[in-house]
């Protein structure tokens, strides 16, 4: 056990990686508060997990996860605490995503002239995210700290 959690914070102490967490937490952080908390435009929790399992037919784990993930997993990242745990979580959850977003093409729908969203955005999040799990939290992440304490 103490090997694994080793492993999951061991990292580069590399300051790029660092602006690769800071980026993608602080991207997906108001996500999760508008699914969460009902903050910057939200709907909050209720009505979230209503809409996935209802409207999109997500099973209420899957709902509950993504939440959870988007909110708790982009503020330990933005802290750079088990920065490959929640970054693996988030490169998974827009593997789901993507996959809905393929039929509409590349391009984000700024316009609004396609069916819905192309997968431009899953993609530079799930390279971010790939990114912090193979290299870690970088330089300036609480991971950084813990595994320097524990050498």
């Amino acid at each position: 056990m103490r090997n694994t959690v080793k492993k999951l914070l061991t990292t580069h102490p590399n300051i790029g990686f660092s602006i690769a967490r800071l980026t993608l937490g602080l991207v997906i952080f108001p996500h999760g508060a508008q699914k969460l908390l009902g903050l910057f435009g939200g709907y909050g929790y209720s009505a979230t997990m209503e809409s996935f399992t209802t409207q999109m037919g997500l099973p209420s784990m899957v709902a509950f996860s993504v939440i959870m993930i988007e909110f708790f997993g982009s503020i330990s990242l933005v802290l750079g605490f088990f920065s490959r745990f929640w970054a693996v979580s988030i490169a998974g959850m827009f593997m789901g995503i993507i996959t809905t977003q393929l039929e509409n093409g590349f391009f984000m729908n700024w316009y609004g002239n396609q069916a819905g969203e192309g997968y431009e955005f899953s993609l530079l999040v799930i390279g971010l995210a790939l990114t912090i799990v193979v290299n870690g939290g970088g330089k300036w992440s609480m991971d950084h700290l813990i595994s320097k304490k524990q050498s």
